[in-house]
């Protein structure tokens, strides 16, 4: 008897019928795809994967794909995405956000999911934007952005991700861009791959309230040294980077956490005894 083929799959394959609503020329489609991409060359069956996003217009990808999805609350992705990983470790746990879910409202859930370092991918689109709530200054805005909103900058540093995920023990830290789809796919897949908490930056412009990030094709470019297994290299890297470095930054080699679980069978009748008063 022959042995049973591998599965061939395409990106199409993970991406639903529910028609995107983000603005025209939104970096989020590119992202969309991407990871379609990365799951199809995977050979992940959309049933094997989950995935779970907070509030934002990143938020609403897991309605465009066929795989399993969670829409939870504002900045409490990550929380879910972990108690889901641990109570069913068969499945691939992907986390999507933005900017302003992750780093704002949902920053202490970032550090910790670092910190844990559970077997699960964390893909934030970050656009330096509040998009969904009409144009406000996010963690990573830059200081003198000068917008309606915010006349002469908000005057903060910004918010520095990678260094903190790194700083915080996230076991794969990366940099892609939205507008190169393969190269996305690629750094995706690999995150996948990597056992513990992978973190990848996708830089994600908003045309609509930040049109000035249509740049963003011409200034970034592939990071000009490979991924390091010491921190403390890493560290001075992303420190010294302007931020359109792309590429793996820092692959380790931590063990991840995964506590034993026991999985108690029960019927409907016992789950429902419990919600009883």
């Amino acid at each position: 008897m022959n042995a049973p083929s591998a599965i061939v799959l395409a990106a199409k394959d993970f991406k639903s019928d529910t028609k995107p609503v983000w603005c025209p020329g939104c970096g989020d489609f590119g992202v969309l795809t991407s990871l379609a991409r990365a799951l199809a060359d995977l050979s992940l069956r959309s049933e094997e994967v989950v995935l779970v996003s907070g509030i934002g217009c990143s938020s609403r990808l897991p309605a465009y794909t066929t795989c399993y999805g969670f829409h939870g609350v504002h900045g409490r992705a990550l929380p879910l995405a972990t108690g889901l990983k641990i109570a069913r470790p068969d499945l691939t746990v992907i986390a999507l956000g933005g900017d302003g879910d992750g780093y704002s409202i949902g920053g202490n859930h970032f550090l910790h999911a670092c910190r844990r370092n559970v077997d699960l991918t964390y893909i934030v689109m970050d656009n330096h934007v509040y998009g969904m709530t009409k144009g406000q200054a996010s963690p990573t805005t830059e200081p003198d952005w000068d917008n309606p909103l915010t006349p002469g900058g908000i005057g903060v540093r910004p918010f520095q991700p990678l260094v903190i995920a790194l700083a915080s023990g996230a076991n794969f830290v990366a940099r892609a861009f939205s507008g190169n789809i393969v190269g996305s796919a690629e750094i995706i897949a690999e995150a996948i791959r990597t056992p513990g908490f992978a973190f990848v930056e996708i830089l994600s412009p908003c045309v609509t309230y930040r049109p000035e990030q249509r740049q963003w094709k011409e200034l970034v470019r592939p990071a000009p040294v490979g991924a390091t297994d010491d921190p403390a290299r890493a560290a001075r890297r992303i420190l010294t980077d302007d931020g359109f470095n792309l590429g793996v930054l820092y692959c380790g080699s931590r063990k991840p956490y995964q506590p034993q679980t026991v999985r108690e069978k029960k019927t409907l009748e016992d789950v429902a005894r419990e919600f009883r008063l």
